[in-house]
């Protein structure tokens, strides 16, 4: 897949906007950022003959595609699969190689690989030679390629990766599943991530912006000078009317070859325009470099103009005002698209879960792809920034914790460097439940840890999650800036009393578990209830032994108005980690506490008598597919509470239930309802202080309908209905977008729900839909978002998922056009979706 046009047109927008100096000369040229992601060749596994590493290799054999690529995620699915990482193959040793030409004119200039993520143990060879590589799979790192590549003559790159087995918790994906970049620069240029942009004083009439260059010279001594613009941007990041502040060039500084130096300037922009979650408003600072009065290199770096703050008894203030933190936590694949990053699938997850209400995401476990911070940049969205998910003790055989000692401080400052300039980065989070919580002396590589970050950046706190009630008073508390508990609601009072100076949020809560559509009988408050068939009831009451219901999370920060939100396990479901039906759980047992531990190996070795692996979570809010669970509108009640809306569950299909006790819930933002069932009225409810939910416990279920009132301080608020369906009849389809672009990543995600001849949809339907596209395009993947489905992801037919299914269409580059997909299915009207792709003009 290849990275949006916006990106490419960004790339343009930059060299078009260079000086006329830089025609000097070829050496001196405009530095260019040039997508490196087409036409390579992939094998999987070590060559059987010869040596993949020499540029000479034979691979005209080998499998011919474009970057980024998941290679596991093609599967197949196994259930001889240890571990619990999605039952897909994505461990072992993977080649990638390239052939491409530079030009003559190259000569002189520096070259540089960028590689965004690749999994993992990355090694690197050019012409033959290893000039370098990266064990971490999810940092982004740069290889000099200037004294190994030939200008004017064809080149080859090879990179090998070597993904380890037992080396994660859930679903890590494998291959170079990030974008890859050739960049191309002046031997005097700005370094690597080398502008770091600071607002230390921001007023309504003014704001003060540091501009913080560093400058390589990988030429001969000479001297540097810098000068920076700065311009608003608009929605779409491009740059608006004049220059709103300008510095003009510092004093020349000497810099010898082979070294750097460090040139900083203050600008003043007036009346600045505030990056916020309900306005996300953007800058860019175009910094000139030059050397000998010429212009050598220039650089932009979009940034945000805000003040952040945790304080202690207010949660987090973003620009003086209180923003409670309405967080969820995301891991890094795209469902059935794999790890492979694709904008627009980042961009569709965002714009689901700005619909609930989220205003905020963590990065769990680790860096997340770059475009992950762009799009939070232009939509409005605060990060967490997370690190690691271990430290130097282990989780998993092969994890991170053997690259630890060596790889720590590169793969931290890595990190900070390439993401501070990002406005939603609002916290560094150095680690997620890590072992070395219960060591008496572990506190002290929190520490240092965090020291390393405020090497790095100042301007924001460290944080990071502990779920070991002992980490608010062993020390662990005071090693870091921001502390966040992972499932203690019931802590935070205690904690506070202790700690009344240290800010605090959940770092991670709820871990509610459910499946689309599935509902259980009797219904149960018991959190280890409503299991039934490799299913968890859709009811919102089940969770893990060490997690809670969303209701008591709510409670937890309502009682404890000091806390400054939540992060919710998890936004979306994502491949591995099938708690409660995990083939192998040791890992979650790292509780020191000897009751608690014992209750959950007992809870745990339970359920593994009669667990299968599924192949996917059961924690998020929204299914693996992106259709919503019903906890979407319990979180959405809560967290858009000026949104008249109003949702029942379960639904109304349950012939095998005539007459039988069915709780009906109402989840809505209103503060009381009447439920009525075939217009008979089965009484009004008031929500009381602590209620997130009202509850009919008592409904005996007819067919027919079944609808609820909801009211505002006394007026009507909104209502919702469910209705019993007839069989199934007919297809209905709905794209997300049906304007897509000719870039051969665009993506158009289509949903189909199977309804009755009325049109309402039919909830408990399995039938087998197939699906054919016309037009300039693909299918690229389907699914149906049942955490037990093994069948391909690539299939071009699927079982529906209680009455729903997903296809992903993907453009064709520079093929633009009408695009006609059609799902049928037996017994029942087809139905089709047209869609019109056209030549990319950038989004």
């Amino acid at each position: 897949m290849q990275p949006l046009p916006r990106l490419a047109a960004l790339a343009a927008f930059c060299l078009a906007a260079l000086p006329a100096a830089f025609s000097a000369a070829a050496a001196d040229g405009p530095r260019e950022r040039l997508s490196f992601n087409a036409d390579w060749r992939f094998h999987k596994g070590e060559p059987a003959a010869g040596k993949a590493d020499d540029g000479a290799f034979n691979d005209a054999a080998w499998r011919k595609l474009d970057l980024p690529h998941d290679w596991g995620i093609e599967g197949p699915f196994k259930q001889e699969y240890a571990g619990e990482t999605g039952k897909l193959p994505w461990w072992g040793v993977g080649w990638y190689r390239k052939h491409f030409t530079l030009p003559a004119d190259d000569a002189g200039r520096r070259i540089y690989l960028d590689i965004d993520g690749a999994m993992s143990n990355a090694t690197v060879f050019v012409n033959g030679r290893e000039v370098g590589g990266w064990p971490y799979g999810y940092a982004s790192w740069r290889v000099d390629l200037t004294p190994h590549v030939k200008a004017g003559g064809e080149n080859v790159v090879a990179i090998r990766l070597d993904n380890p087995p037992d080396s994660s918790r859930w679903y890590p994906g494998g291959g170079i599943y990030r974008n890859v970049w050739l960049v191309k620069t002046a031997p005097v240029h700005v370094a690597h991530n080398g502008t770091y942009v600071t607002t230390p004083q921001v007023a309504s009439d003014s704001a003060l912006v540091n501009v913080q260059v560093t400058v390589d010279n990988d030429g001969a001594d000479t001297d540097v000078q810098v000068a920076t613009e700065i311009y608003a941007l608009d929605k779409a990041g491009r740059r608006t009317g004049a220059a709103v502040a300008r510095q003009d060039a510092t004093a020349a500084a000497k810099v010898a070859a082979g070294k750097q130096v460090q040139l900083t300037q203050a600008l003043a922009v007036p009346n600045p325009r505030l990056w916020s979650t309900e306005a996300p408003q953007r800058y860019v600072a175009v910094t000139t470099v030059t050397s000998k009065g010429r212009a050598v290199d220039q650089y932009e770096t979009p940034f945000g103009i805000r003040t952040i703050a945790f304080d202690a008894q207010r949660g987090f203030l973003l620009n003086g005002k209180r923003v409670p933190i309405q967080g969820v936590c995301q891991h890094h694949d795209l469902g059935a698209l794999g790890t492979a990053i694709n904008v627009r699938a980042l961009e569709r997850q965002l714009e689901i879960l700005r619909e609930m209400g989220v205003n905020a995401i963590r990065t769990s476990h680790n860096p997340p792809a770059p475009e992950l911070l762009d799009l939070a940049d232009r939509m409005g969205i605060l990060i967490v920034d997370e690190a690691f998910d271990m430290w130097g003790e282990q989780k998993t055989p092969n994890d991170y914790h053997r690259a630890f000692p060596a790889w720590h401080e590169k793969d931290l400052r890595t990190m900070v460097r390439r993401d501070r300039n990002h406005p939603s980065v609002i916290a560094w989070s150095i680690g997620n439940e890590i072992v070395e919580q219960g060591k008496p002396e572990g506190w002290k590589v929190a520490a240092h840890l965090a020291e390393i970050v405020r090497g790095e950046d100042r301007t924001r706190p460290t944080t990071a999650a502990y779920n070991h009630v002992s980490s608010g008073y062993n020390g662990f508390q005071n090693a870091i800036d921001l502390f966040g508990y992972n499932y203690k609601p019931h802590e935070y009072g205690k904690f506070h009393a202790s700690a009344p100076h240290i800010p605090m949020y959940g770092s991670e809560t709820a871990s509610t578990v459910s499946s689309r559509g599935e509902y259980f009988f009797p219904v149960s408050d018991e959190k280890s209830k409503g299991l039934a068939n490799f299913h968890v009831s859709s009811y919102d009451l089940s969770a893990p032994p060490w997690a809670t219901a969303p209701d008591v999370e709510f409670k937890g920060q309502d009682d404890n108005p000091f806390v400054a939100g939540e992060f919710v396990w998890t936004g979306f479901d994502y491949l591995g980690e099938p708690t409660p039906y995990n083939a192998d759980t040791t890992n979650v047992l790292n509780f020191t506490d000897p009751v608690q531990r014992a209750k959950m190996e007992k809870d745990l070795a339970d359920l593994k008598k009669i667990a299968i692996p599924s192949r996917s979570s059961y924690f998020g809010i929204v299914d693996l597919a992106g259709f919503k669970k019903d906890r979407f509108w319990l979180y959405q009640a809560r967290w858009r509470p000026e949104l008249p809306m109003a949702h029942l569950l379960p639904h109304w299909n349950w012939p095998e239930r005539v007459g039988q006790v069915t709780p009906v819930h109402l989840y809505t933002s209103g503060d009381e309802a009447e439920l009525f069932l075939n217009g008979q009225s089965l009484g009004r409810k008031k929500r009381g202080p602590r209620d997130y939910r009202l509850r009919w416990d008592d409904v005996k279920y007819q067919p027919g309908t079944l609808k609820a009132v909801t009211y505002r301080n006394g007026k009507p608020w909104a209502e919702d209905t469910v209705r019993t369906a007839g069989a199934p009849a007919k297809l209905a389809l709905s794209a997300d977008r049906d304007k897509l672009q000719a870039d051969g990543a665009d993506l158009a995600f289509v949903s189909v729900t199977i309804a009755d001849k009325d049109g309402v949809p039919v909830p408990r339907t399995h039938n087998r839909i197939r699906f054919s596209l016309t037009g300039p395009g693909e299918i690229v993947v389907t699914d149906n978002g049942d955490p037990n489905s093994f069948e391909s992801f690539q299939s071009k037919e699927k079982n529906a998922f209680n009455g729903k299914v997903l296809a992903i269409v993907r453009t064709r580059a520079g093929a633009g056009g009408k695009l006609v997909l059609t799902a049928t299915a037996d017994g029942m009207q087809a139905a089709k979706v047209v869609l019109e792709s056209t030549a990319a003009q950038g989004r």
